[in-house]
């Protein structure tokens, strides 16, 4: 384990199932940017169509920049290919990670869903949405069926 709050694989295991790691970048802040430039190319070249694409990286956008404002301020993607679907990963080391003093579970409410609709919208593009809290940080696992392999990508389907 490399000291990672959580394990290094996507939910559900690997198995038999031929597991493998397309993308493994840690983001703060200042590097969003950099973060879905990444995971734009990586989604294209997986094989989903620009349309699909581009609701992964808002999905992995909502779900980051919740890391950083609700989390520790920074935190980690992964993203896999497992049976022809794209899953990604972010976690984040928890508000007391944070510089500051600890929030109380009165104050702690790990990536609120009131304060806004960044994960309404990533259930809405998705194919599903693992989210789980605990004392140790936040871990958001998003998933992405990719076209059978015969497929072509097609811009705007």
């Amino acid at each position: 384990m490399s000291g990672d709050p959580f394990r290094t694989e996507p939910v559900g295991g690997v198995g038999r199932v031929t597991l493998t790691l397309l993308l493994d970048q840690e983001f703060d802040a200042g590097t969003l940017y950099a973060l879905r430039a990444a995971v734009q190319a990586h989604a294209g070249q997986a094989g989903l169509s620009e349309d699909r694409a581009g609701e992964l990286v808002l999905a992995v956008h909502e779900l980051a920049a919740n890391a950083i404002a609700h989390g520790a301020g920074h935190g980690r993607l992964r993203m896999w290919d497992l049976a022809r679907t794209l899953s990604c990963e972010i976690v984040d080391g928890g508000p007391a990670a944070r510089d500051g003093p600890p929030r109380t579970s009165e104050t702690a409410d790990p990536w609120p869903t009131a304060h806004g609709h960044g994960l309404w919208l990533v259930r809405q593009v998705a194919d599903h949405l693992d989210l789980r809290s605990g004392p140790r940080g936040t871990r958001a696992v998003v998933t992405f069926t990719l076209p059978p392999s015969s497929q072509t990508p097609a811009s705007g389907s």
